[in-house]
């Protein structure tokens, strides 16, 4: 049994025996039962994720993963892939969208190199895990090899392998120029789901260009004839080398019990692979925001996830993730910090204040 295949029997369901004893403890707070909403629930999900009963988040990181797709030869983007490694060095200078928000909410930005086509030189913040220089152009043939796919997922895993020690809370990210046209095929391909109702404009392509990119998918998918029921072989077949980054992280913190709070299109084709693989990871997962890209909706609905905001974002990076991570740290420290209505002199009960 080779690792990819240990970590995936691995993974265990969240356990769910604590949901009734952490409700108790969410009721008993100055506050009508369930009047902070989708915040109680974040707190509850993530002491049943953790094990933990009066969690604090103190260690979060966000992995950005980048890599360059052989797509982009097509046109499908409005930007020339030299723009990933710029970025790249944009977000290790701390300069990007993503470092500003994960600065906001005090969360460290690790990028990882997947298969940049560009040679970094080490640099403190950087993972250097490079599968190649870019995936092969998927609509002439497979993207990357499915040896190269499973690295990729690996590389993802060892990564949470590397960082759990006091890690408390994770946020994906991405950064890879074309990578949109990728994922559309992803959730095509997984859900059944027409290209033209998957696919959008990505950094802002006009008509004509949506058009070609659609025509793309539906020629790479024919091209290469992907496995819905497989899901390394749709990786390997239409993905990116930081979309099998991301899917090996997703499945990592499932693995180590760690919630993962998944950023938008790009990221969530990620968890996509990475639940395709095993169901398990969904209780994992938290989903930051609904992107504006049309095909993230489906994606979600697969994964069976309601996103926590939905606020017109398509920039990638772990902008949503950031956002996303303060929710949840804002639900657990309601948990932890919050007076009961026994501390704080406070009757929970209209008839309690009637008889005193």
């Amino acid at each position: 049994m080779n690792k990819l295949q240990e970590v995936l029997k691995k993974i265990q369901p969240v356990d769910t025996s604590r949901t009734n004893a952490i409700q108790v403890q969410l009721d008993s707070l100055t506050k009508p039962q369930g009047s902070l909403g989708r915040l109680e629930e974040l707190a509850k999900k993530y002491c049943l994720i953790t094990g933990r009963d009066k969690p604090v988040i103190k260690n979060k990181i966000i992995f950005t993963f980048a890599g360059d797709h052989g797509v982009t030869e097509e046109s499908v983007s409005l930007y020339p892939k030299a723009v990933t490694p710029q970025m790249v060095l944009n977000f290790l200078r701390g300069g990007a969208g993503v470092n500003v928000l994960a600065r906001h909410v005090g969360a460290r930005v690790v990028v990882v190199d997947m298969g940049v086509d560009y040679d970094f030189e080490p640099t403190p913040g950087l993972e250097i895990r490079k599968i190649g220089r870019g995936t092969k152009n998927m609509a002439k043939g497979p993207a990357m090899t499915l040896e190269e796919a499973e690295r990729a997922v690996l590389a993802g895993i060892e990564l949470v392998e590397k960082y759990k020690e006091g890690l408390d809370l994770l946020g994906t990210g991405d950064m890879g120029i074309g990578n949109t046209t990728p994922s559309s095929a992803i959730v095509s391909v997984i859900t059944g789901a027409d290209p033209e109702k998957v696919t959008g404009r990505g950094t802002g392509i006009d008509d004509q260009s949506l058009r070609n990119k659609v025509a793309i998918i539906k020629k790479a998918i024919t091209v290469n004839n992907p496995d819905p029921k497989d899901a390394l072989d749709v990786l390997a077949k239409v993905g990116g080398f930081e979309i099998a980054g991301i899917a090996g992280l997703v499945l990592g913190a499932a693995l180590y019990k760690i919630p993962v709070v998944v950023d938008g299109f790009i990221s969530t084709a990620g968890a996509l692979i990475a639940a395709e693989l095993n169901p398990l990871v969904k209780g994992y997962i938290i989903a930051a925001h609904q992107s504006v890209e049309i095909g993230h909706r489906k994606m979600l609905e697969h994964l069976e996830q309601a996103p926590l905001l939905d606020l017109n974002l398509r920039l990638g990076e772990g902008t949503g993730a950031a956002l996303g991570m303060s929710l949840v740290e804002a639900g657990v420290k309601i948990l932890g910090e919050m007076a009961t209505f026994a501390a704080a002199g406070v009757a929970d009960k209209k008839e309690e204040t009637i008889k005193k």
